[in-house]
C-alpha cells in the first residue's frame, strides 16, 4: 500500500524560509492560516528590526516594567530556561554584543562574505573531541581552547540574563537600563513549536513545521516519519529528501529537530568576516571547531538550544551532548562528520502509544 500523500507550503517568514507540511492535503489551507497566525504574532512580539516590537519597547524602556503580550512574556521565560539549562552559554541577553558585532539590521541588508567557504574572523583551531577519545586519537583529550577575551570596554558592555525579571501571570517584563534582549536563539524555535501545534489543533492532521534550520513536528507523522535532510546550508532544513547537494537524510517521529551554524548568517564588518553566534564569556562570534550542530530533542526549543550551546561549547560539545542523551549531528570547519548518541536513528515511540519523547529534558543540563 502506498504511503498517504502530503502537501507542502512554503513562504518567506521571520526572516527565514517557512515551511509547511500536513498529512492530509484537504488541511492545507487551515493549517497555512494558523501557522500564519502564530508567525506574525511572534513577529511583532519578539522582532529586534521592528521599531514597534514589544521586544523594542522593552528595551528602550531604561529599566521600567512593561506591560506585555502573553507571547511575548513567555518567549522571554522560554529565553531564560534557554540559559539556565546551558549554564549562560545561550544568552537572551546579548543583543549589545550583536550589535558590535556588526549585526544592527536584518540580516538580507548585512555585507555578505565574498568566500563563503572561508572561516568566520574569530574562529579558533580548537580541535573537535569524540566522547572516550583516547590519548592516540587523531583528536586526542587536550583541554578546549578559552574564548578570546574581548576588549575591556566590549567586556563591560555583556549584559546580565540573571537581571531579566518576567512575570507570566501579570504580563510583565523589566529589562535593566543598559540591557539588550535578543530573542534570535529560541524565539523562533519556539514560535515552530507553537505553530506546529496550532496547526495540528485546528485541523487533527500531522503537522511538520520548519523556520530556516528550526523543525516542529505535531501529530501522527506518516508512515516512516517524517523525512528532513540535514545541511550545512540550513536555511531550508526540511527540504525534500532527494535534493541535490551535500547532507545527509533522517526520519524523525516526534519532538524537534534544530541545526546552529556558522555558515549562513556570516557577514562582513570592519573588514572582518563574522557570525551571529555570540559566546557571551567573550562577547565575540564564538570561537568553535564546528560549522553546524545539528541536535534532535523533546521540542524545538531544546533542540536549538542544544545546537547553538554545542558550538559555543566548542570541543567538549559531543561529551556534553552524549551526557544529555541527545542525538546529535557536528560538522567540523574541515567538513567532518560526527555522529552523536542515537542519530541518525533518533528514538521513536512504538505504535500506539502515547507520544512521549525519550529524550533527556534539557532543563538542568550542566
Amino acid at each position: 500500500m502506498s504511503a498517504p500523500a502530503t502537501a507542502t507550503a512554503s513562504w518567506r517568514a521571520l526572516g527565514s524560509t517557512a515551511r509547511l507540511v500536513v498529512t492530509d492535503p484537504r488541511a492545507l489551507p487551515v493549517a497555512r492560516a494558523a501557522v500564519e497566525r502564530e508567525l506574525a504574532a511572534f513577529e511583532l512580539a519578539c522582532s529586534r528590526f521592528r521599531d514597534d516590537s514589544e521586544l523594542s519597547t522593552v528595551n528602550a524602556a531604561g529599566g521600567a516594567p512593561v506591560a506585555v503580550s502573553r507571547t511575548f512574556a513567555h518567549a522571554v521565560a522560554v529565553a531564560l530556561r534557554v540559559a539556565r539549562a546551558t549554564d549562560g552559554l545561550v544568552d537572551p541577553a546579548l543583543g549589545a554584543a550583536l550589535r558590535r558585532a556588526g549585526y544592527d539590521r536584518d540580516f538580507d541588508l548585512l555585507a555578505a562574505p565574498a568566500d563563503p567557504a572561508s572561516a568566520p574572523a574569530g574562529a579558533g583551531s580548537e580541535r573537535p573531541r569524540r566522547p572516550g577519545d583516547g590519548a592516540g586519537s587523531a583528536n586526542d583529550d587536550a583541554p578546549a581552547s578559552p574564548a578570546r577575551p574581548a576588549p575591556a570596554d566590549a567586556r563591560a558592555e555583556i549584559p546580565r540574563w540573571r537581571q531579566v525579571e518576567v512575570d507570566e501571570l501579570a504580563g510583565i517584563v523589566r529589562v535593566p537600563a543598559g540591557v539588550e534582549l535578543d530573542l534570535g536563539a529560541s524565539a523562533k524555535a519556539l514560535a515552530a513549536d507553537h505553530a506546529a501545534r496550532a496547526a495540528q489543533l485546528r485541523t487533527g492532521a500531522g503537522v511538520l513545521v520548519a523556520l530556516g534550520g528550526d523543525v516542529a513536528i505535531a501529530g501522527e507523522a506518516p508512515d516512516g516519519g517524517w523525512t528532513v535532510r540535514v545541511r550545512d546550508d540550513h536555511r531550508d532544513v526540511a527540504a525534500e529528501a532527494d535534493d541535490a547537494g551535500a547532507g545527509e537524510t533522517i526520519a524523525i517521529r516526534v519532538g524537534g529537530l534544530a541545526t546552529s551554524g556558522t555558515t549562513v548568517r556570516r557577514w562582513v564588518a570592519g573588514g572582518e568576516l563574522r557570525h551571529h553566534v555570540i559566546d557571551p564569556r567573550s562577547g565575540l562570534p564564538a570561537r568553535t571547531p564546528w560549522r553546524t550542530a545539528t541536535v534532535a530533542a523533546a521540542s524545538c526549543v531544546d533542540a536549538n538550544a542544544a545546537a547553538t550551546a554545542a558550538l559555543v561549547r566548542g570541543a567538549d560539545a559531543p561529551r556534553w551532548l552524549a551526557a544529555l542523551g541527545l542525538p546529535a549531528r557536528l560538522v567540523a570547519r574541515n567538513g567532518a562528520t560526527l555522529h552523536v548518541g542515537a542519530w541518525p536513528n533518533p528514538p521513536r515511540r512504538a505504535a500506539g502509544s502515547a507520544p512521549r519523547v525519550r529524550f533527556t529534558p534539557l532543563e538542568g543540563a550542566a
